[in-house]
């Protein structure tokens, strides 16, 4: 990917991602959310990640942010135009970003990893096969098969990692969507019970 797309697609994401904070009409930061997806997307498909690149589009960009429009309007939230600035919160907006920054530049200067190349750390997708084949640790033969012949099966090592190892972990998700989603349905009719 051209250095001008990289820049193009970062700034979009991260743009985006800034009207998601400080928009103050809930609906424009979900619309803000979907598209700092899709530069983040696009980000992806360029490190040549087609699978999650792809995932983000159709899972985050489409279903998620479904998801929170149906209960941005299902609450019926109204612009918050009266809304007093808050001070505290600031305040400690700039100091937990602060610690974040520090955080992530004392890690960046602890690895020296600018100096490697794609080239340099390249993928030994066939002694990753071979290894896999030895350990005998999957159940899909197809992957050692894959990465014997040089082909770096995502899609599969992807599915392997999430419901092989982190099954309980995407099930919990799923629970939380759920529960949230009654959540604002229950509240939803709340206050339409109190309002008559």
């Amino acid at each position: 990917m051209p250095a001008l797309l990289f820049y193009l697609f970062a700034l979009i994401t991260l743009g985006f991602g800034l009207m998601v904070v400080l928009a103050r009409n809930p609906v424009t930061s979900a619309l803000s959310l979907a598209m700092s997806f899709v530069g983040l997307a696009a980000l992806f498909i360029s490190l040549d990640a087609f699978f999650i690149g792809t995932i983000q589009i159709l899972v985050y960009a489409g279903a998620v942010m479904v998801l929170f429009l149906f209960i941005i309007m299902l609450l019926d939230i109204k612009a918050e135009s009266d809304r007093k600035t808050n001070i505290g919160a600031i305040v400690g907006a700039i100091v937990l970003g602060s610690v974040l920054a520090l955080q992530v530049a004392t890690v960046s200067a602890a690895h020296h990893t600018a100096d490697l190349t794609v080239k340099d750390a390249a993928l030994n997708l066939v002694a990753a096969g071979d290894q896999m084949a030895a350990n005998k640790e999957t159940d899909l033969p197809t992957i050692s098969k894959d990465l014997k012949a040089g082909i770096l099966p995502d899609t599969k090592l992807m599915g392997l990692a999430l419901f092989k190892q982190y099954g309980f972990h995407l099930q919990v998700m799923g629970l939380l969507l759920m529960v949230g989603t009654v959540g604002v349905v229950v509240l939803s009719k709340r206050d339409k019970e109190v309002a008559r």
